[in-house]
């Protein structure tokens, strides 16, 4: 009787991981490193010339910082509408220039103190959005569209009449440095301005985040992509529609009080289609309808609008022959050739990228 030698088992060897694997692991956490170099920046020496003038925590890096964290917030919320509920909505600068412009009147002509102004202004933004986006959604489609820039209008050209003196005409309202906090004036306190920016970004996605993973938000999703099934299973489309134009609505109140801190006043150019056409092509620049594309279209779109200003009153700019010089002295110019490639290289966004990325490493493996 033989007996059958006990084979050796070969070693196993552990694949690599595919790069697509490891695209997604690090890509999975991207959000949170961001998050932390943010809360580093006001600490941080390190420049970053072309990006930013001076260092990172300098007041003119940090205000500038703010800002593109207020529009990467404010894209944020303005995508409930576009790109969560399909609603296209071209008066959305008016709930923004609304937080501001209240505020600021409150303060001035009510005498009360900033926080309370803020809590009102807000008030204020919410009923306005309620108000005409209960008459608004009675439409839908271009006409829905046409109504809200209807309303735009109307507000930017109240705005500019200055009635009664109280929204100061086509300069704006300044905000009387005795009527903020001793902290959120000056230069030296920029970076508190930016902690307010932070913060207003963090509240945002969270709220935008939470809103969209609840049962309103499917019924949002529904909605975009066809709100007859959603009529025929017993639901209300006006209601969900509305629910999203307030809240929509309620974030670029916010907004427009961040805004006022970090420009000192209240300006007309916020009332106007433009910027809410400006929102637009932040969202589909990061990309319509996903997680962090609004965001980062707007933190983009800002820091571009900043820098490319400056890079066409340069003097290199200005030594260029006229068949250069004309065009790129002229900064939409610029804006709109970025925009243009953006959206033939990258179509879909910015955010699609990493997808991209991985289908890439796929074929590659």
């Amino acid at each position: 009787m033989t007996t059958a030698t006990p084979t050796r088992e070969e070693p196993r060897v552990q694949a690599a991981p595919a790069p697509a694997g490891r695209l997604r692991r690090v890509t999975r956490w991207w959000p949170a490193a961001a998050l932390a170099a943010l809360l580093a920046a006001p600490y941080s020496s390190l420049s970053l010339p072309g990006l930013l003038d001076g260092p990172i925590g300098s007041a003119g890096s940090l205000q500038l910082l703010a800002l593109c964290l207020l529009f990467g917030a404010l894209a944020t919320g303005y995508d409930l509408l576009l790109g969560r509920t399909g609603l296209l909505s071209f008066g959305h600068a008016l709930y923004f220039a609304a937080g501001s412009y209240a505020t600021d009147v409150i303060m001035i002509e009510a005498g009360l103190p900033f926080g309370a102004a803020a809590v009102l202004g807000l008030l204020f933004g919410i009923a306005l959005a309620a108000l005409l986006g209960s008459v608004s959604l009675r439409v839908s489609g271009i006409a829905f569209s046409m109504v809200t820039l209807a309303f735009a209008q109307a507000g930017s050209i109240l705005v500019e009449r200055d009635p009664g003196g109280v929204t100061g005409g086509e300069e704006g309202r300044a905000v009387p440095a005795d009527k903020l906090p001793a902290s959120l004036v000056g230069i030296e306190h920029t970076v508190n301005l930016y902690w307010i920016a932070l913060a207003y970004l963090v509240v945002t996605v969270a709220v935008v985040h939470w809103a969209v993973r609840s049962p309103t938000g499917r019924v949002w999703e529904g909605i975009k992509e066809n709100e007859r099934r959603v009529e025929v299973l017993g639901l209300r489309p006006y209601g969900f529609k509305l629910t999203a134009f307030v809240l929509a609505g309620a974030l670029a109140a916010v907004g427009g009080i961040v805004h006022l801190l970090l420009t000192g006043g209240a300006t007309p150019q916020t009332t106007t289609s433009d910027f809410t056409l400006s929102l637009l092509v932040m969202v589909v620049l990061g990309g319509s309808g996903s997680r962090w594309g609004p965001l980062i279209g707007g933190v983009l779109y800002t820091w571009a609008d900043h820098r490319l200003g400056d890079l066409a009153g340069s003097d290199s700019v200005a030594g260029l022959p006229s068949v250069l010089r004309v065009p790129l002295s002229q900064p939409l110019f610029l804006l709109g050739t970025l925009f243009v490639v953006v959206v033939y290289v990258l179509p879909g966004g910015v955010a699609r990228l990493p997808q991209r990325l991985r289908a890439a490493a796929r074929k590659r493996s």
